[in-house]
């Protein structure tokens, strides 16, 4: 099948799912006692289809059912063109978003951020508010693409830079999330800004086991990974510099049904905003590590991480 045409089965399948969802579907997450605000539809946190955004759903969806919000959490729904499409329509009401990448996504291409994280933010609140969506507080955590070799590749062309690839990418196979073909910040962005082209594109996983594991046999020379991924340093890899500036600022962004907002209060964001200030790029990469090295619940990675820092009771936690 070809990539447009997964993605709308994908979307088919996400339209039906949602739609017969009840508190079976996903967990449901509330504290004890009437919701905050008016009482209405549960908040519908969506995840994209990797490790760190499962995770980082379940923060921001755990903080606010400890505010005692109804919260219904739904992992792994796919990749960004199933995911936000579900935002923007209300299917879901929340997903801790990317800024550069949601920004490329919901302006259609037309507007690109820069790694100034203050005004791919800005860009990113403007792009989105005709679709019915405010642009939470951004966290100081980023999590960008990360164009990563091996220690021996790297050492046997030389390879320091994402430019240094120019001169060898036509002899490399490049792997990756199925969806990279399209993504301005994938292929064609290094085509774009680097002019590479490589021998051949192996669709992969975003970011996980697959590419890791294909990178490490020699099926594919260079590979697509996040730069929170703790197995970078674990298996001493080593990410090219993006010495030409294509990968945007990606500040985790909670995006947000403006609905959800008028229903519940301002308070729906305070509880957003909090968890966002408490959240650096070394904190992720650290829970991240906790997920995916130690293979813990992303749940209780979550509850453990709020619980430290106050934001769901010390006992029992926001179920």
């Amino acid at each position: 099948m070809k990539p447009r045409t997964i993605f709308r089965v994908a979307w088919a399948g996400l339209v039906v799912a949602l739609a017969a969802c009840t508190a079976s579907s996903g967990h449901v997450s509330s504290a004890a006692g009437e919701p905050a605000g008016r009482p209405g539809s549960v908040i519908t946190v969506g995840s994209f289809d990797f490790p760190e955004s499962v995770l980082l759903a379940e923060i921001y969806g755990e903080a606010l059912a400890a505010d005692k919000f109804p919260v219904r959490i739904l992992p792994n729904l796919g990749p960004r063109e199933v995911v936000d499409p579900a935002l923007g329509d209300g299917l879901v009401q929340l997903v801790p978003e990317y800024a550069g990448s949601a920004l490329e996504f919901f302006s259609l291409g037309r507007l690109s951020a820069t790694s100034d994280a203050a005004a791919a933010t800005r860009a990113l609140a403007g792009s989105v508010a005709g679709r019915g969506l405010v642009a939470a507080r951004p966290a100081p955590a980023q999590d960008a693409n990360a164009i990563v070799v091996t220690a021996a590749t790297a050492a046997r062309y030389g390879l320091r830079s994402i430019a240094d690839l120019a001169r060898v990418a036509p002899g490399l196979v490049f792997g990756g999330p199925p969806e990279c073909p399209g993504r301005a910040y994938c292929l064609p962005g290094l085509k774009r800004a680097y002019g590479l082209r490589f021998k051949a594109f192996i669709p992969l996983d975003a970011g996980g086991p697959l590419t890791r594991q294909a990178l490490e046999a020699g099926y594919i020379g260079v590979a697509l990974l996040f730069t929170t991924d703790p197995d970078i340093a674990a298996r001493h890899l080593v990410v090219l510099a993006d010495d030409r500036g294509l990968q945007p600022a990606e500040n985790i962004t909670p995006l947000v049904r403006r609905d959800a907002i008028a229903r519940y209060g301002p308070h729906l964001a305070a509880v957003l905003n909090k968890v966002s200030a408490l959240l650096g790029t070394g904190t992720l990469r650290d829970l991240d590590a906790r997920v995916e090295l130690a293979g813990q619940d992303p749940r209780l990675v979550a509850g453990s991480w709020l619980r430290a820092h106050r934001l769901i009771p010390a006992e029992g936690g926001a179920r």
